[in-house]
């Protein structure tokens, strides 16, 4: 017999004499938990936050949470020189692309394109500037999404710099000969890095944190 959705699952249900069990019979357990925890974590920064008055309780909490920060990813390296350099000129309309490469540490690459707005006269130096980086994209920086909006920002007078993440775009870290990920581009060089980081006291966040700040 031809039932028509929805009405498929309690006519089969009928015909068993009884509702289907949900399909996902895992326990939730953890995901119960982890939920509660952020859920406390939740009601402890409404409190808090509904508990400053003045502008120094303000200043201090701000204080307080970049130190969280800042030791969630530990202790950054000191600022080396960048050493960039441009490898090509791409001309556009009203803007130009220029590829550059950085060191956000000595000797550690970083691809970027550089989005510069062509001077007019309703623009004057120095200008506004904004640091792009990107999700899991395989190619990184050339992913549709991430040159739609640099783009966009350089027709409006914003000078963007947008670079690849570790892993991704021109940032393999495991080529083989023919320049593939020998371990698979993204999250999974991601956590090939990270556990290798993780045998000497290193942290993989903090390395892409760094290469932002540097950018």
């Amino acid at each position: 017999m031809l039932v028509p959705f929805p009405q498929w699952e309690d006519a089969l249900a009928q015909e068993a004499g009884k509702r289907l069990a949900p399909l996902n019979r895992f326990p939730r357990m953890m995901q119960e938990y982890a939920v509660g925890r952020l859920r406390q974590a939740e009601a402890k920064r409404i409190e808090r936050l509904q508990s400053i008055n003045t502008k120094a309780e303000a200043e201090a909490y701000v204080e307080e949470i970049r130190g969280k920060i800042q030791l969630s990813f530990g202790t950054f390296p000191e600022k080396t020189p960048l050493k960039p350099r441009t490898t090509r000129v791409i001309e556009r309309d009203t803007y130009t692309i220029e590829n550059v490469i950085f060191e956000s540490r000595p000797g550690f690459l970083v691809t970027a394109n550089l989005y510069l707005p062509k001077e007019r006269a309703d623009l004057t130096y120095p200008l506004p500037g904004v640091i792009g980086t990107c999700g899991h994209s395989s190619n990184g920086k050339a992913a549709e999404p991430y040159q739609a909006f640099a783009q966009g920002l350089a027709r409006q007078g914003y000078v963007v710099l947008i670079y690849d993440p570790i892993g991704q775009g021109e940032r393999l870290q495991y080529p083989d000969a023919n320049l593939k990920s020998t371990v698979g581009v993204g999250v999974r060089e991601h956590l090939y890095a990270g556990n290798q980081q993780f045998l000497i006291g290193e942290f993989f966040g903090a390395w892409r944190a760094w290469d932002g700040i540097r950018a």
